[in-house]
């Protein structure tokens, strides 16, 4: 299944992911690449789905 990622600056530094589909998917890392594994992991937990 394909997902909508918000990735955003966050004031305090680092970036911000959110899953559009899966509004309790949210991450955050200090890079982008960071930010993106992060809600990877967040999606994966929040549908109990081991490949995303």
């Amino acid at each position: 299944m394909e997902y909508t990622i918000v990735l955003e600056t966050a004031e305090e530094g680092g970036y911000t992911a959110r899953c559009l589909e899966l509004p309790a998917a949210i991450s955050e890392g200090n890079t982008k690449e960071e930010a993106l594994e992060n809600i990877k992991e967040a999606i994966e937990l929040v549908c109990g789905v081991a490949d995303v």
